[in-house]
């Protein structure tokens, strides 16, 4: 009866871990993490290394999480564990933005409530009620993700320690002098009832009707354009608009001192006044293919000049604004002071008092005339019927424009004059820019959009008239009407908020809140509290003083600030100004954004579109690491794409890193490291070739962490998985694992490469691959100096310059994988023409150049073992087969290899045999078995 051998041989165990189903099993892993309590665990660890925080820029607590949510903590979650791993303190305390539109929005739907007919106290309590409902569950969510952090001690913008510090900083920018009421054009929500800021605007293509009205002159200041056109009676200025709607505000026409406006006759007989380089364009407007030139005036002669108002019963003046371009409409800019910041200011130098004939809930007033009563979209028909009836209509086309619409609502919005509080940027912009070339910025276009943004932006309108926020700390004296707001009423909001609360803003009066010697310049000691809430925008990005300065393991500035790329205009700059106007320094010392998530035809994943993906879906299908994975694998700083095709490739990716590392793993269960560890000076070249492309790994991945580019990582080890590893060195030495003395100096070495190896691969893993590298580490054997606890408790590996080859033994080895991949094609071929079967029945020949000869016979290599092949000779001179490609004057040819087929170690061989006891086996086999 034939011996069964394969009883012999050094194969993995079959109950060995790192099972699939990593959905089943991620769980049980964030389980065990919990009672270890790893975060703090690492803490711990770490204490007394330098710190390194990065700071989390909070979400919004009012729904579920989305890709973008899970996109953003992962990539935060990479660089603290890596930093952790790296010789760094590096905490975490993930925040959530819990006040404003955002949450009442989501409330007032959870909870079925009517804003204007529950009690402030109770429709604040449920929209504390609905955020903390919803950070619970997003902390469970991203936990789920294999983020580490302070989850229990997480900061929140509602609670009363932060609250407080709010309000002092808030407190230092008035003072400071940065804090200011005024009466001026904001971006309002009709729908939401509140003044927004820019951050919480975004464009949408929307169709309008772009128009084309006649102002009639009245009066043209001393006759400047009836001496031209011989009288004033049908003569008019052109103004064209995309809101119609604003017409009833309008109050002036303004042109440009210095460009040159036409007066253009019509076959009507009417006279036009058109900036001369836009004549043309609105003739084409109006279908009119004929005019006259009747003279030419410059903007400022047009100055003061009076016209009749088509619709209402007013004139318009005419003046003269900078603002003016020629890039659309007439060069005569219909002027609403009550609807523009341009129309505003222009409109202040001349004295033309500001009429806002639309209210907060987007309602036309009595300042509208006969079109009040209406919402403002409404109106739009009306005024258009009328300016055809008057004839004033002159062209009208319908168009599509970009324009502004709120970010939560996706209504449109609108331009609106009112009274609110700002902060005054211009005064600090100078600093903030100067700020912003001392910091680095990832990708490194993100200074320019920074400074730019910051140049070219308004003041900030830091005031809502919402009431679940922060309250603005000023009290108005009820008998003057000056604002009450120094260094001792703030301390009483601060500590008021700190120990019961912004809601005590609501619950008390004004004199409850301020003593009774307290008094207004006036003398009168009577006041009302401001009922503004603040602009969440200034929640966020307080938390710079909030959070990193009244925590532990914490400094400003903080080293990293990483967010969507969305974050420019909003927390990035939030917490730039607030930092710059308190303690005249930026927050951050590093900026790093990532892109959007789109599909695969780069289109914005919407539900509307129905192209999202859930990550709940993704954990379901394929687990966190896969969804870890695919966040490594792309380049952040671009929009990244998704699919379920794309997942279902990287799952193919992780299974071959996975396996990489489960047939390392499963050839070391009889390798104990503390006895059995080979000295480097007694390795085969091979496996010291092996630990040196590890070397080179170490050093690319590190650069990548360091470099925050996790692409980098991913891709580099892929490659050294499937290409060094798994193609070529675990290939080659299989023979040695399961076929040599199982304590002998052969295997014991592979298997000192291949620990050495392991443990350094899964290190290097476990900022990305948090699941799979502590399953990894776990099953593995360990040394004294490891914390065999989790992975993450462990040091990262670092370059090892004795490790390093020459550039000779390079260049070497560069040859020697060259050579092998020429054999294997040749194996290929002859597999195909039925020459052989399996490598191991090949018998090859090399022919060679005496160099190349002498090189592959010199190479100190088992050349047939390298190749995988039971014969091979190389023969220095000329012979007939496969032409190399890699290495000149080389040819080889393929036959089938002489003796019979080893049933142990699968090579054919002549000695098969010899050995009585053995018959089935080769002499070496025979001699293992013994």
């Amino acid at each position: 009866m034939q011996q069964d051998y394969n009883k012999t041989i050094n194969l993995p165990k079959t109950d060995f871990p790192m099972r699939a189903g990593l959905p089943k099993r991620e769980p049980g892993f964030l389980e065990g993490w919990e009672k270890q309590d790893i975060y703090h665990e690492m803490m711990k660890k770490n204490e007394g290394k330098p710190l390194f925080v990065l700071h989390d820029g909070p979400p919004y607590a009012n729904g579920n999480l989305h890709m973008g949510h899970a996109l953003n903590k992962i990539l935060k979650d990479f660089i603290v564990r890596s930093r952790n791993m790296m010789g760094y303190q590096a905490p975490y305390i993930p925040g959530w933005d819990t006040h404003g539109l955002p949450i009442e929005r989501q409330a007032i739907k959870a909870y079925g409530m009517d804003r204007d007919k529950v009690s402030t106290a109770e429709f604040r309590s449920k929209c504390e009620e609905f955020a903390h409902n919803h950070v619970n569950t997003q902390r469970t969510q991203f936990k789920r993700l294999g983020v580490i952090g302070d989850w229990e001690r997480p900061y929140l913008t509602l609670t009363h320690d932060y609250e407080a510090a709010q309000i002092e900083i808030f407190g230092e920018m008035a003072k400071r002098g940065y804090i200011y009421k005024g009466m001026k054009p904001v971006y309002w929500c009709p729908h939401d009832e509140t003044a927004l800021a820019e951050a919480e605007i975004e464009y949408q293509d929307e169709p309008c009707s772009s128009i084309y009205v006649k102002f009639h002159v009245t009066d043209d200041k001393g006759g400047k354009i009836a001496s031209i056109t011989g009288g004033l009676e049908n003569v008019y200025f052109v103004i064209w608009t995309t809101t119609t709607w604003t017409l009833p505000g309008n109050l002036a026409i303004s042109v440009n001192p210095v460009f040159e406006y036409d007066l253009v006759k019509v076959p009507s007989g009417d006279i036009y006044v058109l900036a001369k380089e836009l004549v043309e364009a609105v003739m084409k407007a109006a279908r009119i293919d004929s005019w006259e030139v009747l003279g030419t005036l410059l903007g400022s002669d047009l100055e003061l000049m009076h016209t009749k108002h088509p619709i209402m019963d007013r004139e318009s003046l005419v003046i003269c604004g900078n603002h003016v371009t020629l890039d659309a409409g007439t060069g005569c800019v219909h002027t609403a002071p009550g609807f523009g910041a341009d129309d505003f200011i222009v409109c202040q130098k001349y004295d033309i008092p500001i009429i806002v004939p639309v209210d907060g809930k987007g309602m036309t007033t009595a300042d509208a005339g006969k079109y009040a009563n209406l919402y403002y979209e409404k109106s739009t028909p009306v005024i258009l019927e009328d300016l055809k009836s008057c004839g004033a209509l002159l062209a009208i086309e319908e168009i599509v424009h970009s324009y502004p619409h709120c970010w939560r609502c996706k209504n449109p919005i609108i331009f609106r004059t009112t009274e609110q509080w700002f902060c005054s940027v211009d005064a600090l912009k100078d600093d903030a820019v100067k700020a912003c070339e001392q910091i680095k910025w990832i990708p490194a276009w993100g200074e320019e959009r920074m400074t730019s943004m910051i140049r070219e932006r308004s003041d900030w309108c830091i005031s809502r008239q919402r009431v679940w926020g922060v309250p603005i700390p000023i009290f108005t004296c009820k008998k003057c009407g000056k604002p009450l707001v120094n260094e001792r009423t703030i301390q009483l909001v601060a500590d008021l908020f700190r120990d019961k609360g912004s809601n005590a803003w609501f619950d008390m009066q004004a004199s409850e809140i301020l003593p009774s010697n307290i008094k207004c310049e006036c003398g009168c000691s009577d006041f009302e509290k401001e009922t503004d809430t603040m602009d969440v925008w200034f929640d966020s990005g307080s938390s710079w003083r909030a959070v990193i300065e009244n925590r532990e393991h914490q400094a400003t500035p903080v080293d990293v600030y990483l967010e969507g790329n969305d974050q420019y205009r909003g927390w990035f700059q939030s917490s730039m100004l607030t930092s710059i106007a308190t303690q005249g320094k930026a927050p951050y010392r590093t900026v790093i954004t990532h892109g959007m998530i789109v599909d695969e035809e780069r289109q914005k994943m919407s539900k509307s579109r129905g192209n999202g993906i859930s990550p709940d879906d993704i954990l379901a299908q394929y687990g966190a690491d896969v969804m870890r994975l695919w966040v490594a694998s792309s380049d952040y700083r671009q929009d990244m794409r998704i699919s379920k095709d794309m997942l279902g490739h990287l799952s193919q990716n992780y299974l071959k890193i996975r396996n990489t590392a489960r047939y390392i793993l499963g050839n070391l269960f009889d390798f104990n490291p503390q006895t059995d560890k080979i000295a480097y000076t007694e390795l085969p070249e091979l496996d010291k070739w092996a630990l040196m492309k590890l070397n080179e790994l170490v050093a690319k991945v590190r650069e990548g962490y360091d470099s925050y580019e996790f692409h980098t990582v991913f891709h580099t080890i892929h490659k050294f998985c499937v290409v060094d590893m798994s193609n070529f060195y675990l290939d080659v030495i299989k023979d040695r694992l399961y076929c040599d003395d199982t304590t002998g100096l052969s295997r014991r070495s592979a298997q000192t490469a291949m620990y050495n190896i392991l443990s350094a691969l899964v290190r290097m893993l476990s900022p990305i691959l948090c699941f799979t590298a502590d399953e990894i580490w776990q099953a593995m054997p360990h040394t004294e100096e490891d914390d065999i606890r989790n992975v993450a408790y462990n040091e990262m590996p670092a370059v090892d310059d004795s490790l390093a080859f020459s550039e000779e033994d390079c260049e070497k080895w560069n040859k020697l994988t060259a050579f092998r991949d020429d054999v294997n094609k040749a194996l290929e071929g002859a597999r195909n023409e039925k020459v052989i079967g399996k490598p191991l029945e090949a018998n090859v020949t090399v022919y060679a150049n005496q160099d190349t000869a002498a090189f592959l016979i010199g190479c100190g290599q088992d050349l047939a073992d390298l190749c995988i092949v039971s014969e091979l000779a190389v023969v220095a001179g000329e012979g007939s087969g496969m032409v190399s490609e890699y290495l000149p004057g080389l040819k080889i040819a393929v036959g089938r290899a002489a003796g019979e087929k080893c049933l142990r170690c699968w090579k054919q061989s002549q000695s098969v045999g010899a050995n009585a006891k053995h018959p089935a086996l080769c002499a070496r086999c025979a001699e293992v078995v013994g």
